[in-house]
């Protein structure tokens, strides 16, 4: 007994330890594609199961031999989506053909794997027929008599007429039935769809599916659910993203009942997960005679349970600067989603700030509220009132401002990435008409940026990308205008290579002051050298000018170095080397690093 016992140890642990081996793994395979069509060869093998088992060391031998018997159907498929509805595929394993292995005699090893394609015939549509369809419904131009018969054509086919009459209002539309013949003997595919559209459906009730620390009411009113309206998918789509972009919510998940209502009413779940409350974040940014700029932020999601965002931004800057001293500023900001209408918001701001720059000193404090309107996934403009007080000493002396201002904005935002655009345009319009509570000056600062972006090579590997900035501002009296309210050029943000603030009127004794208008202008080429790293030349020229930028009058300097980047999940990293190419405002080399592109 003791003797059994024993052996039947001996074995279970010899038994595992062999199962602890790796076993054998794919050594070598053999891809063949018979016929010169090179397009249709690379899909194959980008579709090959096998290829990438071929390249992954962890899959053993069963994953490679699974790999092999799932090859069929992914070439097959491959095959039917290029027009080829005759091809023949062979997968050999160490010479036997895979389907016929035994499911319970998987091989201990897998020395060789070939793969044979023969594509045969391509084939062409015979005929091509949808109907019903909705009124405007563009099929693909490939559905057709006489054109390729890419299964991925017919299934585009489809997804087109049903989407054309959901557009229309038919949210229960099917595909009735359906009719494919493949000729072999005419290289044909006749595909014949029916469709029946169902009931034009209006929308019924939005239904909360799930808890939220939002309230419901809320939820109901940033959605601006269509309720009574003829059905939209697009309509279901926009309740969607007015629900995503207050950043209350990291999931939205909106699902249309299964059947539906009285008078062909349709109701819509909705599923919401709430997203964190809180989050905080900063950074930072080093030029050399600029110093250290550090950035803070503090955010709340739901302040009072009513998806409210408020945020709250610290700023330090001119940290060891050879201009200037060190300034301070402290903003804070609470939105409220859907105040008037579910894209009409309402915010109230207040900041306080202390600048000593080059040109002057101020201390200043403001006090505000508007409203934000939502036009479109890529239009949005502000439209607010503030009271603004500051004290500042620069060439005119110690004075005071007490402004009642209109700031207003104008955001079209095009590009296809915040943080590292490639492709797209940015414009974004600023004014600030103001009064002076205090004297009955008026007068209006005027703000423009446009960035536009056009990447070229294979998957944008290089990227043109310029920036236009233009500023102006305008009063009955120019000693209305608070110093901060006039334009400088030269640093990180307009002219790199050039020191900061370094350009503006000159007031003598060496002491300068803002001008009244100004440009500047920038341009980069970027390469992505590789997945992280990235090269970037450039060059920055800015104008100031007393009056008008056409008026003749003022000053221009040039700068222009190159950049190195390194991709982040944040955005890149950015450093940039730069020096002045023309004017007398600086010498000598610049450095900036920071995080994201330089515009």
């Amino acid at each position: 007994m003791r003797s059994t016992f024993d052996k039947a140890l001996l074995f279970l642990a010899f038994t595992i330890v062999g199962s602890l081996q790796p076993a054998w793994a794919l050594d070598n395979v053999s891809f063949t594609v018979a016929g010169s069509d090179s397009t249709l060869e690379d899909e194959l093998k980008s579709a090959s199961l096998v290829l990438a088992a071929e390249g992954d060391a962890e899959k053993d031998t069963r994953d490679v031999f699974a790999a092999a018997l799932a090859e069929y159907g992914q070439l097959v498929q491959a095959l039917y989506a290029n027009g080829y509805y005759g091809g023949v595929v062979r997968v050999r394993v160490d010479g036997r053909e895979a389907a016929r292995i035994p499911p319970f005699d998987v091989p201990s090893n897998i020395r060789q794997i070939d793969v044979s394609v023969d594509p045969g015939k391509q084939f062409r549509f015979g005929t091509a027929k949808a109907a019903p369809l909705a009124p405007g419904t563009d099929l693909p131009d490939a559905f057709r008599a006489g054109e390729i018969a890419k299964s991925v054509t017919v299934q585009q086919a489809v997804d087109a007429a049903v989407l054309g009459w959901r557009e229309a209002g038919h949210a229960k539309v099917d595909l009735a039935s359906q009719t494919i013949t493949a000729n072999h003997a005419n290289a044909q595919l006749s595909a014949s769809l029916r469709f029946a559209p169902g009931p034009k459906v209006r929308f019924g009730k939005l239904r909360q599916t799930t808890e939220s620390a939002v309230r419901a009411d809320r939820v109901a009113r940033i959605a601006g659910f269509p309720e009574g309206k003829v059905f939209s998918p697009d309509d279901l789509e926009t309740v969607a993203k007015r629900l995503r972009r207050t950043g209350a919510f990291s999931s939205v998940t909106l699902t249309e009942a299964e059947t539906l209502g009285p008078d062909n009413t349709l109701d819509i779940g909705l599923a919401l997960v709430d997203e964190e409350p809180r989050r905080f974040g900063f950074g930072a940014e080093l030029g050399s005679l600029e110093g250290l700029q550090l950035t803070a932020f503090w955010l709340h999601r739901n302040m009072f349970g009513g998806a409210e965002r408020f945020r709250v931004d610290g700023e330090v800057s001119g940290i060891g600067s050879q201009h200037g001293g060190i300034d301070y500023h402290l903003d804070a900001r609470l939105d409220q989603p859907a105040t008037f209408g579910p894209d009409t918001n309402a915010f109230v701001f207040g900041s306080l700030a202390y600048e000593d720059e080059p040109g002057y000193i101020a201390r200043s404090a403001a006090l505000g509220g508007g409203i934000k309107r939502i036009f479109s996934d890529t239009l949005e403009g502000e439209l607010g009132a503030a009271l603004m007080y500051s004290e500042t000493t620069d060439v005119l002396g110690d004075r005071r401002f007490f402004l009642f201002a209109l700031p207003a904005s104008l955001t079209w935002d095009r590009r296809n990435d915040k943080l590292d655009a490639t492709r797209g345009t940015y414009l974004k319009a600023e004014a600030i008409p103001f009064i002076s509570v205090d004297t009955g000056g008026t007068g209006a600062w005027l703000y423009g940026d446009g960035r536009a972006y056009r990447g070229f090579g294979a998957e944008d590997r290089f990227v043109v990308a310029g920036r236009v900035q233009v500023g102006s501002v305008i009063a009955g009296d120019s000693r209305d205008i608070p110093p901060d309210y006039l334009f400088y050029s030269g640093g990180g943000g307009t002219v790199r290579g050039q020191p900061y603030q370094s350009l503006g009127l000159d007031a003598g004794g060496g002491v300068i002051t803002g001008g009244q208008s100004f440009v500047s202008l920038s341009a980069e080429l970027r390469a992505q050298i590789t997945d992280k790293i990235g090269v970037v030349g450039f060059v920055d020229a800015g104008h100031v000018a007393g009056g008008s930028l056409f008026d003749g009058a003022g000053d221009w300097h040039t700068g222009g170095g190159i950049g190195v980047r390194y991709k982040t999940p944040i955005g890149p990293l950015r450093l940039d080397v730069a020096g002045p190419i023309s004017g007398d405002t600086g010498d000598g080399v610049q450095i900036y690093i920071g995080i994201g592109q330089a515009f």
